[in-house]
């Protein structure tokens, strides 16, 4: 469909400092800051920032630094355009981009993973030089 986005919802006890997270690390603009969300963009993804009710977030500690909540089935991927900066990015804001001795090649893109500042997975694609991120 042309002209469609991919989407992604991430629910958060902190939707700012998350969405704020995935705005630096993923280059995303903000569409929408409204009460109980934050909805972020780039031409290929769009990723809305949605608040856990307070019955469930209370029952969920967010450690410091966050541990990963590798339980989860589903991994988001997050096209990027350079993996080193948004590592540097992600460890200012609380979250995690692994080494680099941690990545890998996935076709024609570099690969690593990381978590945001409360424990979710992603993975970060950065194109081989001569390709398009599409973020």
């Amino acid at each position: 469909m042309p002209g469609a986005r991919v989407g992604l919802v991430v629910y958060a006890k902190d939707i700012g400092r998350v969405a704020a997270f995935y705005a630096a690390v993923a280059g995303l603009d903000v569409l929408d800051d409204a009460d109980g969300y934050v909805a972020l963009a780039s031409d290929a993804l769009e990723l809305v920032v949605v608040r856990i009710p307070d019955e469930i977030a209370e029952t969920i500690e967010v450690a410091t630094p966050p541990v990963r909540r590798t339980e989860t089935p589903l991994k988001p991927v997050l096209p990027i355009a350079d993996i080193s900066t948004a590592r540097e990015r992600a460890s200012g804001l609380g979250g995690v981009v692994d080494p680099p001795d941690r990545e890998w090649r996935w076709g024609d893109t570099r690969v690593c993973d990381g978590n945001d500042p409360e424990g979710n997975v992603f993975q970060l694609r950065e194109p081989s030089s001569g390709a398009a991120a599409g973020a």
